[in-house]
């Protein structure tokens, strides 16, 4: 968990900033945002995704989630397991239900697998050298430590800041991928 009062200030008006984005915004932001992440090599290619299910006014996953298996790409989503996070593989969305924080998780029985070829992460702020500002729990973090992969941060180009103050343990996003660019960190 992430004590840092800067940090938080910065979380608190920078989800501000993305909840009052309009629902028609966030989706033509999250089409062209699908639309880039097949130019980024290591995603195009990459047989094993880690993909999240969208909360709130999040960048909407479920097309790339959906065009990813259609594609037979094998898709993985995260569950929280106490202090710990796993990745999942799912078949559709089916495979999913109302987890932590309310949010879909794969069930019980999905096969869970954590060496992944690229991930995306959901994030809440980032700055142009990659230090990500997630939602304070430290899941992402923790989990990325422990499993090296290639990191894709889908989010709105209005969520890039000058600089995020980046903690011991915050890990490096590689790529930032908006409506508008593509970042490599």
């Amino acid at each position: 968990m992430d004590n840092n009062p800067e940090k938080e200030s910065l979380r608190n008006r920078l989800l501000e900033t993305r909840d009052n984005t309009s629902f028609d915004l966030l989706k033509i932001a999250s089409r062209d945002i699908q639309k880039k992440l097949k130019k980024i090599y290591a995603f195009k290619n990459a047989q094993k995704i880690g993909a999240y299910y969208p909360i709130g006014s999040e960048i909407f996953t479920q097309d790339i989630i959906q065009e990813l298996l259609s594609q037979g790409k094998e898709v993985f989503l995260p569950k929280v397991m106490g202090e710990t996070m796993e990745f999942r593989k799912i078949c559709d969305f089916s495979s999913l239900e109302q987890g932590s924080f309310d949010i879909m998780e794969p069930k019980e029985n999905c096969p869970t697998d954590n060496n992944l070829d690229v991930i995306l992460v959901p994030t809440v702020g980032i700055d142009p050298s990659g230090v990500r500002l997630g939602y304070g729990h430290g899941f992402y973090d923790k989990f990325l430590v422990e499993n090296k992969t290639i990191t894709i941060s889908p989010i709105l180009e209005k969520q890039i800041i000058k600089k995020i103050p980046k903690s011991e343990h915050d890990v490096l996003i590689d790529w930032i991928v908006t409506e508008d660019k593509i970042i490599q960190t």
